[in-house]
């Protein structure tokens, strides 16, 4: 297994668990994740740390898939959080010395994006927290 997607599997374990120290430790100090869709970015692991540690309680980290070729890494993770809904993320990273040094991650909640009805002759919903059968099905 690639180190640096073990390096994205144990960042988002990390996070799960509330283990702040640990994230940190996984995360350069001058490390830039970019949050396209609120216009954020979060510069250094302190500050990285600390916008994950401060969000509000509720939710759970659920790892859908982790894709790594060489020092880029694409994980999709699923979030729910009670009373707030589910949230997706699908975030590109680069680790470089087994430690991530730049992100950029589109989070959306489900439905957040409702399809316009032009599009319903050429498209079918998908079930209940959008998951698919990457085979197919």
């Amino acid at each position: 297994m690639e180190a640096s997607r073990v390096v994205v599997e144990a960042l988002w374990e990390r996070i799960q668990a509330r283990d702040w120290d640990g994230v940190a430790g996984l995360v350069a100090e001058d490390a830039v994740v970019e949050w396209p869709v609120s216009g954020e970015r979060i510069v250094g692991s302190a500050n990285f740390v600390a916008v994950n540690r401060e969000y509000p309680e509720g939710w759970t980290i659920h790892v859908l898939r982790i894709v790594a070729d060489g020092e880029e890494v694409v994980s999709e993770v699923e979030v729910p959080h009670e009373g707030v809904g589910v949230f997706r993320a699908a975030s590109f990273w680069t680790v470089r010395d087994g430690r991530i040094v730049r992100g950029r991650e589109y989070w959306t909640g489900l439905g957040a994006d409702p399809r316009p009805e032009w599009r319903a002759p050429f498209v079918e919903p998908i079930g209940a927290g959008g998951v698919v059968d990457p085979a197919g099905g």
